[in-house]
Formats: structure tokens, sequence, C-alpha cells
């Protein structure tokens, strides 16, 4: 019992994550609202971006430049990939709401059940 309390106390950034990871898909899954289904969609990107940032972590890592005595080194490419991610993230983001935006002048809801309702009349 004690060792299972250790893996999961040394991995508690992989766990939130993964409990970050199912409240967004679970949001994203079960709300008619567009607006709720964006906001699940950043809580799910956000949970991806701190799992690979915590992968990424190197324990005792010395910055990736050469220098005498430092025998690990950190990989400075995750975090660059997940910057770039972020960026990816703000523009999707703004897309959606613009698209909801737009949602909203043509149908007159941001509801899933009544525009579905409106379609099909």
């Amino acid at each position: 019992m004690i060792e299972v309390l250790t893996y999961i106390t040394e991995h508690a950034v992989q766990w939130g994550a993964v409990v970050l990871l199912m409240l967004g898909l679970y949001i994203v899954m079960t709300r008619g609202n567009l607006i709720k289904k964006v906001i699940g969609l950043n809580i799910f990107q956000t949970a991806v971006f701190l799992l690979y940032i915590s992968i990424g972590y190197v324990l005792d890592g010395a910055a990736p430049i050469v220098l005498e005595g430092a025998e690990r080194y950190s990989n400075p490419l995750p975090h660059v990939l997940i910057l770039t991610a972020i960026v990816v993230s703000v523009a999707t983001t703004s897309l959606a709401l613009a698209l909801i935006v737009r949602i909203q002048e043509a149908y007159g809801s941001i509801e899933e059940d009544e525009i579905l309702e409106h379609g099909e009349t």
C-alpha cells in the first residue's frame, strides 16, 4: 500500500493532467452549449500541455549548454513545442468563438439542440 501511495505522489502532476483530460472530455461530450464546449476543449488542451511539459522535465538536469561537470541535460524541445501549441490553441479558440457568434446570428441560439431543431424545419 505504501508503494502505491509513493507512486501516486511522485507522479502527482501526471495524475492531475489525467483528471483535467477527463474533465475536459466530459464537458465536451455532455454539454449542449457551444461556449461550454469551447471551454471544455481549452481545459483538455491545457491538460495536454501540462502532461507534455511534466514528461519533459529532467531531475537535476542542467541547461542544454555544454558545461564541465554537468552530466544530465534538460531537453528544451518539449517546451518549444508547447509554446507553439499554445499559440495554435489561442488561434483555434478565437476561430471557434467567431463561428459561435455567426451561429448565434444565423440560428438565434448557441444551444446544440435548438440549432438542430431549427435545421430540421
